[in-house]
């Protein structure tokens, strides 16, 4: 195997092929980030989410998906070279994966790619068992969504960070206050349909762990952006506070719970999930 892959698998110790799979996501993930920052896409944008907090401050969970916010405006952006850049970091490790861009059907302020390849096969690579790597059907593919905000709203700082493996490369991303402000305005205003987010309540309670505030003027044109908050109006920590106990009442907990735990290795840290126990922790959080 590739030294540089020894040295990123070798942080893992994968048993399950749970383990495997989130290893091997991950994994990928910080490549197309090095292929990123080769490409000097952070000149232009900041890392921000789930996987953001995941990669640079140890969130305990894995996490699905890489999300970017240009650092200004720019209706012309073209994500197309950028991605090229991560085709080519993959490959130069001897991963097969396609980077594609996802076409539009509708103009908005988000573009999109994925980076899709046969778990199997890319599993093998990173040195998974064969006989592990044979219980994923030859038709399971590992899907990484990339999503750049064109039009980012107002109000976020960033900061840059390094990474040293496999080589020593950095990363521009939003500074806490501001990925916490991200973190609620998903948490309050997604749109679950089905499916409701567990991992924006598991991300809620790291916050609160680490004592982070939320960085309000940031939260307040998120929420003006998507309709959520009117602009003649400051949102405060008082009226945050008061949209969170609104939420977290309607919130079922234990769809929460299901949704988050193939990411988590230690389910009982989901044990205290409830209504009681979220709405006892809104007054915990502060703004800035």
């Amino acid at each position: 195997m590739n030294a540089a892959l020894q040295s990123l698998i070798d942080r893992y110790q994968p048993n399950t092929p749970q383990e495997w799979e989130n290893a091997l996501r991950e994994i990928v993930q910080e490549l197309a980030l090095l292929g990123l920052w080769r490409a000097k896409f952070f000149e232009h944008a900041a890392f921000y989410g789930g996987t953001a907090l995941r990669i640079f401050h140890g969130l305990p969970r894995f996490s699905e998906d890489m999300d970017f916010s240009l650092l200004k405006p720019d209706a012309d952006f073209d994500f197309a070279p950028y991605l090229e850049a991560v085709r080519a970091e993959l490959s130069a490790l001897g991963f097969t994966f396609e980077v594609d861009r996802k076409p539009k059907q509708v103009t908005t302020a988000v573009d999109s790619a994925f980076i899709k390849g046969s778990t199997r096969i890319n599993l093998l690579e990173i040195g998974a068992p064969a006989g592990l790597s044979s219980r994923f059907p030859p038709t399971q593919r590992l899907k990484i969504k990339l999503e750049v905000d064109t039009d980012p709203p107002a109000g976020a700082h960033d900061e840059v960070r390094t990474l040293l493996i496999p080589i020593p490369f950095q990363v521009r991303l939003y500074e806490l206050p501001s990925l916490f402000a991200g973190k609620l305005h998903a948490t309050l205003c997604r749109n679950w349909k089905t499916r409701i987010k567990g991992r924006d309540f598991f991300d809620f309670i790291w916050y609160l762990g680490k004592h982070v505030p939320c960085q309000l003027a940031h939260l307040q044109k998120r929420m003006e952006q998507t309709g959520h908050w009117n602009p003649n109006t400051m949102l405060d920590e008082a009226a945050l506070k008061e949209r969170l106990t609104q939420r977290f009442n309607e919130v079922d907990f234990a769809q929460a719970r299901d949704d988050v735990r193939p990411f988590v290795r230690d389910a009982d840290a989901l044990a205290l999930w409830s209504r009681e126990f979220f709405l006892g922790l809104v007054e915990q959080v502060k703004g800035v």
